[in-house]
């Protein structure tokens, strides 16, 4: 018996040390997601934002540094674009075009997407980054086959608009399939991405907008 335990002792260290290398911190994930984005010049993806419980969806071009765009299908013919300076939100319902002049502050960078190599490096700024439950990859959703690996983000200052971020990515390519956000408030906002396409070449032009010339402009709606 005695040597029984020797024998399980001796295997119990051997075999240890090798999970415990396996293991891997929320940070250390983190970084790796962060490196995948660093990687990508641009992508298209397909989006889908519910706020409130009112869901919109359409189609979504980011190029890197700050790039981005939204046609969206619901609302029809909705646009949000950002070109690194200025914000443009396009409301058909109300013939109204919504502008607001960022410069190259943290709005700016807020404004283009979370899911770029800027939102990533903000996020690790700000927030503090631990795993939800372990590295385990769990369902999207109750019942669901897809996989993801789950991190949990909490703010370090009362000043991020949100207080805490859930992030879901898929853990055979490292992109964000879900990011939901807590408003402080405690209002969720969640964005899907699917059908996601990386380095698609898109060209600057994507993200220039002309407005209807019928359509009324509002500046500095973010302030007013």
């Amino acid at each position: 018996m005695k040597r029984l335990f020797a024998i399980l002792g001796m295997l119990l260290c051997l075999v240890f040390p090798a999970v415990t290398q396996e293991i891997v911190t929320a940070e250390q994930f983190f970084g790796k997601v962060s490196e995948r984005y660093a990687s990508i010049n641009d992508y298209e993806a397909s989006i889908l934002i519910n706020s409130g419980g009112q869901a919109m969806s359409g189609d979504l071009w980011f190029k890197s540094p700050q790039l981005m765009r939204i046609d969206f299908r619901q609302p029809p013919e909705q646009v949000i674009v950002f070109d690194g300076q200025r914000l443009i939100v396009y409301i058909p319902q109300y013939k109204a075009v919504l502008q607001q002049e960022t410069g190259t502050d943290s709005l700016g960078a807020g404004a283009a997407t979370l899911a770029s190599r800027e939102g990533l490096a903000m996020m690790k700024r700000n927030y503090s980054i631990a795993w939800e439950a372990s590295p385990q990859a769990v369902p999207l959703d109750q019942g669901s086959e897809e996989m993801v690996q789950r991190l949990v983000l909490t703010r370090k200052a009362a000043s991020e608009g949100f207080k805490s971020i859930r992030i879901s990515i898929l853990p055979a390519s490292l992109l964000f399939r879900r990011i939901e956000g807590w408003t402080v408030a405690n209002e969720k906002i969640s964005f899907d991405f699917t059908q996601t396409k990386l380095n698609q070449n898109i060209p600057t032009t994507r993200f220039l907008y002309d407005a209807p010339a019928s359509a009324n402009v509002y500046n500095n709606f973010l302030f007013q």
